[in-house]
């Protein structure tokens, strides 16, 4: 029996073109809850970003790829953070080979470096319709209990930070301008387990749904992972089922398909 669903926010829950939850998606996800199966948020977002999830009814969050996980509450299950000479590798490394930098903690976030490339970083923030942090001098991030860093690098940069700057940490990546690094061995895979563990939930009996590259390892893992109709081939390749795109009622009709007794009236 399913008990649990995760849902990846960007290109899952909500629409890239709409910005929004579809009704469809709040009235299926209401249905399978009224039958006592419990909903969790799996987003890359910290919780400063989470900003568009309008009427959904869920029960806990698992922000920053796993590394900060709360229920609807506020109480906090558990939370990694960046280890600490990391943070400070990237301020030296920073002031060499500047570059646009969010620092995300549990409440909080700041930009930083912002003169290089900030229309890349503009043009993401847009595309989540979010506000750009505040910025702040870069030193600001050493003082901040760091779950997420969000670091604007290409593909090609990303070997020589990741092995000489943040060597503690992974980075995932679902757009070419930048990455979503947390502390190593973090994902959204373990983000499952740990929710599981508070839970007392089988990880047999879940469900995830998700469309991007850090959606991979929950899709592969969860009991049933189901990609979106928008997702690349590589992420389909991961889940047992595609289902439609987001903006196609995608997590409406597979949750019908998985869960038909809540649909019958």
């Amino acid at each position: 029996m399913l008990k649990a669903v995760f849902f990846d926010i960007d290109g899952t829950l909500v629409s890239f073109k709409t910005h929004r939850v579809p009704q469809s998606t709040l009235d299926a996800v209401s249905r399978i809850r009224r039958q006592g199966v419990k909903v969790f948020i799996a987003t890359g977002r910290p919780l400063p970003f989470i900003n568009n999830l309008a009427e959904l009814e869920y029960d806990g969050i698992m922000s920053v790829n796993g590394a900060c996980i709360f229920t609807k509450e506020g109480q906090i299950i558990t939370q990694k953070p960046v280890p600490k000479a990391d943070i400070q590798r990237l301020v030296d490394d920073a002031k060499a080979n500047p570059m646009p930098i969010a620092f995300a903690t549990h409440d909080k976030a700041i930009a930083v470096n912002p003169g290089k490339d900030m229309e890349h970083l503009k043009e993401v923030f847009a595309l989540l319709d979010l506000t750009v942090p505040e910025t702040r001098p870069i030193e600001d991030a050493l003082d901040m209990e760091v779950l997420q860093v969000i670091a604007f690098f290409t593909k090609e940069q990303e070997g020589r930070i990741m092995q000489e700057v943040l060597k503690g940490c992974d980075a995932n990546r679902w757009h070419p301008y930048f990455a979503d690094c947390v502390a190593k061995g973090i994902n959204k895979a373990t983000g499952i387990d740990d929710i599981c563990k508070h839970y007392g939930i089988n990880l047999k009996d879940t469900v995830a749904f998700g469309d991007g590259g850090n959606d991979i390892a929950m899709l592969s893992h969860a009991g049933i992972g189901i990609a979106m109709g928008n997702a690349s081939e590589e992420v389909r390749a991961s889940a047992d089922m595609v289902t439609d795109s987001v903006d196609e009622n995608g997590i409406a009709n597979a949750l019908q398909h998985l869960f038909p007794q809540c649909f019958t009236t």
